[in-house]
């Protein structure tokens, strides 16, 4: 009976060091598990963010449109810009440079190719595009010059204008802006080809919807220019 009874004791001692040995290694593991669980409030380390090439495809556009100016140009007065056929090269060229300042706006958005240097070439294009249309225009007798003053003067300040408060964000173009550079260019566009004379008309109402929505939307571009800086001094006050 006693060597039967120290037999059992021992058993259970056996067997309750193996399970306290067992719980033992249960709750390390469940430690060490938590620790190396990652923490809610652990630092992430941020993703760096590649800076937009300077030399891309919307950039590229850009500076082809400024390239495409003197080429329209020398197109336009040709033969005195009595040629059908230079004058066709004409329109061809400046459509060409139109269709470019359609493209490389959306190539940027879409593509994430916004650059500082875009946002100063890409309107500084558009206005050369429109200004030296319109003054070989007027040059050459095909359009009166006030027009080419008034559209002139409110696409140099306004591009003065942007520029001024660029540092404060980028004023989006809106849908009067769009509009406006649409009929712009159809209305160039019918000028610069060698229609006959029952399309003048057409054309010359075209001009001076191009011209009245010159003026109003410059006006709207003014206003939403000063809007923050009225608030701002307002507020200050």
């Amino acid at each position: 009976m006693s060597a039967e009874s120290d037999a059992r004791s021992g058993g259970s001692a056996a067997a309750s060091d193996a399970w306290s040995g067992g719980s033992a290694a249960a709750s390390e593991a469940r430690s060490g598990g938590s620790a190396a669980a990652p923490r809610d409030d652990a630092v992430v380390a941020p993703v760096p963010v590649r800076p937009v090439p300077l030399l891309n495809i919307a950039n590229v556009l850009t500076v082809a449109r400024i390239l495409l100016v003197p080429v329209f140009l020398w197109a336009l007065f040709a033969e005195d810009g009595q040629s059908v056929g230079w004058r066709w090269a004409a329109f061809a060229v400046f459509a060409m440079a139109a269709v470019t300042d359609r493209i490389d706006g959306q190539l940027a958005r879409k593509h994430g190719l916004v650059t500082e240097f875009g946002k100063m070439a890409d309107p500084i294009a558009d206005k050369a595009l429109i200004g030296a249309a319109l003054v070989g225009l007027s040059v050459l007798e095909v359009l009166p010059w006030w027009i080419t003053v008034v559209i002139g003067a409110r696409e140099l300040g306004i591009t003065l204008l942007r520029f001024a408060v660029l540092r404060h964000g980028v004023i989006p173009a809106g849908r009067g802006g769009k509009l406006k550079t649409l009929v712009q260019g159809v209305a160039i566009g019918l000028y610069v080809m060698p229609l006959p004379a029952a399309v003048l008309p057409v054309a010359t109402v075209l001009m001076w919807a191009a011209v009245i929505l010159t003026v109003v939307t410059g006006v709207d571009y003014v206003v939403s220019a000063m809007r923050p800086r009225v608030a701002t001094a307002a507020e200050a006050r």
